[in-house]
């Protein structure tokens, strides 16, 4: 619903723009870095209910606020949510550069390496630590030509790929 509203949201605002930049557009603006940092600016974290031993995580805050949207649309149905959604976003939707779209490291590698005519990074895991509920991954990026690796590390394996790729990057430059 979230990703919908804001998509819809988007639509009206960009009607020119090509699906492939607005769906980038959405999906930067309900990632979950975004959705905690606007979770933190409402101080969300002081609402929940949880153990006072438990870290509150990015993870946390995020469904934390995709869990008050949901439940607006249950109690007030989907207008209500898409306007309780546009007003919570709005400093982010009203700083939204549609010509400037930010691109995630893995991409922004793939692409390089791409332009360049190389062989695509492979990742891998390389271990998996804690408990299943508080995993930590760390994975390693390698290109070929000339042969180089970096690794990342993160609460879930397309998190600790993200940071591997954004290790990568800083080595090729």
């Amino acid at each position: 619903m979230l990703g919908c509203a804001v998509a819809e949201e988007l639509y009206e605002r960009y009607p020119a723009l090509p699906e492939g930049r607005l769906t980038k557009m959405r999906a930067d603006l309900v990632c979950e870095e975004s959705l905690a940092g606007i979770a933190e600016r409402l101080d969300l974290a002081g609402e929940l209910r949880i153990d006072a031993r438990t870290e509150v995580s990015a993870a946390t805050l995020a469904n934390a606020l995709e869990a008050l949207f949901g439940a607006i649309f249950v109690d007030a149905g989907y207008p209500a949510a898409r306007a309780a959604i546009v007003r919570t976003l709005g400093p982010a939707l009203e700083g939204l550069d549609p010509e400037r779209i930010s691109k995630d490291p893995k991409t922004e590698l793939q692409e390089r390496l791409q332009a360049a005519r190389r062989a695509l990074p492979q990742y891998r895991v390389v271990s998996v630590q804690g408990a299943a509920h508080r995993q930590t991954f760390e994975v390693e990026c390698r290109v070929t030509e000339p042969d180089l690796a970096a690794t990342g590390s993160g609460t879930s394996r397309q998190k600790a790929e993200q940071e591997a790729a954004r290790a990568m990057l800083l080595k090729l430059n």
